[in-house]
């Protein structure tokens, strides 16, 4: 019987070559468009010094019986973090996430830690979405209540605290050299969570809500100040809850929860879809080296929480161990939950739905529940989209206004024209090399992942437990791409594909897969600077060398915010603050004014106002918002402000860097 010709190539060279061949592909790219002069040497140096310092630490830790490389490195990093952003701050989000995970395991059991978390933080934020303009919102309600939950279901987080630390122990003694390389990689991608809240939206938005309820015990849903106030806010609320139980600012350590919450996230998904263990640590590594996941962990960027909530309703979706009625449960309140972060992250979610329906289409849920389910989905995330409708007119405000006519923006659907450069077949190489053209940062700053792995992202769709996985991260890419071709908003799904593109490095043999995962988080954390300017300036040294010690940071970052201290320290009740410099108003608590296009009555006064040279206009303007203070760059103001300030005898109180706080006479203001 005549035998079969023998293939020129065995069939596992060709897949090798298929995964080799991204590589090449992200290489050949990085050379033809130059990507090498975009590389930060001096930070990638420093990069490299953190990892060094980390290693020497942990080095008399590693020797102590029972401790691990990773065991020992994970808590060097987070006595790091602690001791450069406050000891209150970490233990008021540990007390948080103390509580949700105890409010969550009510839901899911607590045989599930993870998804008991992030099911409890969607409770929690929607507890506060609710009731945000109640003012009940002071440390003494919150931590006493926290404080409670936390003790009534003591032994369940008992248990929760066991099951974590047995699964960890197992996880990295199934890897032991991959479990630490792993760690000290998200260790390095950790360390841009030392810096304080410096970011512009965070300056300008974010930070409105934690520091109203950490003033005022409520928040003032108040669109003339700033048209994104009832935008959706399940994100802030939670920043919020910690620093009011802080009574400062807990950004930095709440970021690291989500952090930690996405990397075992990652791993669990891994094992799920069968990845052999120690390549189920390149996800972790993989998600860390991402330039954007270091520059998100530095703001308070709804990518970070949302990353976290997508990858644990995949788990909920891949792992169908649970009770169904339970699993119903959790995917509601997760999905709830990213509702309330951004509409555009409900996509993602979308997909993960209609996944777990085909997945389970023998046993679907009933009507009943389907529908209690969906009332659920409302309860959690439908908060700022309600209050949003009853108080402007338009439950997203300012997007879609052409259709709900808002009197508080203008009859026009908000677009941001830099980042609607059209959508073809190139556009993720040309957001991998020419990134600077769709975000505000260098190019590189997505990190060259998605070229470098194309072969393993086509070779997830052959490995049967990935290609579900693979199918919905890639629509999810895609389609967030449709209303606007913005690099950040790719970020969750980019990470929920990262497990797939792991299933498909599969193919190579362990120690090949882990030269490419190493090579590749080296590229990427070259990279890493490219993402934000703060990073690329330098910030996070800058933390390290001023120990944490805000005021310096402040002063080389963003002196507006040094001077919002001196006036909420010397001048508490004076009036108003009209922000001239940068519309960095937020955390002045609705104290603050910006005649940026943020508050569109005060941008059409500004137009008026600088029609009138002699500064009348101006002055008008002044005496009609009863201003007291103001923060102004003295480079940037223009002939007619000086002047109007000169009318209501200003007179310059304070500077720092290149910003100055400038005191009105209040006799001068007055009609």
């Amino acid at each position: 019987m005549p035998q079969a010709p023998r293939a020129f190539f065995p069939r596992s060279v060709l897949l090798e070559a298929l995964v080799w061949a991204g590589v090449a592909a992200s290489a050949l790219g990085a050379i033809a468009t130059h990507l090498h002069w975009q590389v930060s040497f001096p930070r990638l140096g420093d990069n490299l010094l953190l990892a060094l310092a980390a290693v020497l630490l942990a080095w008399p830790i590693r020797r102590l019986p029972g401790w691990s490389w990773a065991t020992a490195l994970g808590a060097t990093w987070l006595a790091a973090l602690v001791a450069l952003t406050g000891v209150v701050p970490a233990a008021a989000v540990a007390l948080l996430v103390a509580a949700a995970a105890a409010v969550g395991g009510r839901v899911v059991g607590d045989a599930r830690p993870l998804p008991a978390l992030l099911c409890g933080m969607a409770l929690i934020a929607a507890a506060i979405g609710w009731t945000v303009s109640l003012p009940i919102h002071y440390w003494w309600v919150h931590a006493p209540l926290l404080g409670l939950v936390v003790a009534l279901r003591r032994k369940a987080l008992r248990s929760q605290f066991t099951i974590c630390a047995r699964g960890w122990r197992d996880a990295v003694a199934a890897s032991p050299r991959a479990a630490a390389a792993s760690v000290l990689m998200l260790g390095v991608s950790s360390s841009a969570a030392w810096l304080p809240t410096l970011q512009y939206d965070d300056l300008a938005y974010h930070l409105g809500m934690p520091w109203q309820l950490m003033l005022h015990g409520r928040y003032a849903l108040d669109p003339s100040q700033q048209v994104w106030v009832l935008a959706p806010w399940s994100g802030d609320a939670l920043q919020a809850v910690a620093q009011v139980v802080a009574r400062t600012e807990a950004r930095s350590a709440l970021n690291i929860a989500w952090f930690a919450m996405t990397a075992a996230g990652l791993w669990q998904l891994c094992k799920l879809l069968g990845v052999r263990p120690a390549l189920r640590w390149a996800a972790p590594a993989l998600f860390a080296s991402l330039p954007m996941t270091s520059s998100l962990l530095g703001g308070m960027q709804t990518e970070t929480f949302a990353s976290a909530v997508t990858i644990g309703l995949a788990v909920l979706v891949v792992d169908i161990s649970g009770a169904g009625t339970r699993r119903l449960l959790a995917g509601a309140l997760l999905f709830g939950l990213l509702c309330g972060l951004k509409p555009l992250h409900v996509i993602a979610g979308l997909l993960l739905a209609a996944w777990a329906g085909r997945r389970q289409r023998h046993s679907l849920p009933s009507p009943l529940a389907l529908a209690w389910s969906l009332l659920l989905v409302v309860a959690i995330g439908g908060s700022s989209y309600v209050q949003a409708w009853i108080v402007t007119g338009n439950p997203v405000l300012p997007l879609f206004n052409s259709v709900f006519l808002s009197p508080w923006f203008d009859p026009v659907d908000f677009a941001d024209p830099n980042w609607h450069r059209g959508l073809d077949a190139t556009t993720l190489w040309r957001m991998t090399f020419d990134t600077d053209a769709y975000v505000e940062g260098w190019d590189g700053a997505m990190g060259l992942t998605l070229v470098a792995l194309a072969g393993a992202w086509l070779l997830a769709f052959r490995h049967a437990p990935a290609r579900g996985l693979a199918l919905c991260a890639t629509a999810a890419l895609l389609l967030a791409l449709l209303p606007m071709q913005y690099a950040r908003y790719l970020h969750p799904s980019l990470v929920l594909l990262l497990p797939a593109l792991v299933a498909g490095i599969g193919v190579l043999p362990p120690m090949r897969s882990a030269v490419l995962v190493a090579g590749l988080c080296i590229a990427n954390l070259a990279l890493q600077p490219n993402a934000h300017w703060i990073l690329r300036g330098g910030g996070v040294m800058h933390a390290v060398r001023s120990l944490g010690d805000e005021t310096k940071l402040f002063e080389a970052y963003a002196p507006e915010r040094a001077l919002a201290a001196a006036i909420r320290e010397r001048a508490p009740d004076t009036g108003p603050v009209l922000v001239l410099s940068n519309p960095f108003h937020a955390e002045f608590a609705g104290r603050g004014r910006t005649v940026d296009w943020y508050s569109p009555r005060l941008f059409t006064a500004r137009g008026i106002a600088g029609l009138t040279a002699d500064g009348s206009g101006w002055e008008a303007l002044l005496r009609d918002e009863g201003i007291a203070e103001v923060i102004l760059d003295p480079t940037r103001l223009t002939p007619a402000q000086r002047a109007g300030l000169e009318r209501v005898h200003a007179h310059r109180e304070m500077a720092v860097g290149g910003a100055e706080w400038w005191r009105i006479d209040v006799q001068g203001v007055e009609p």
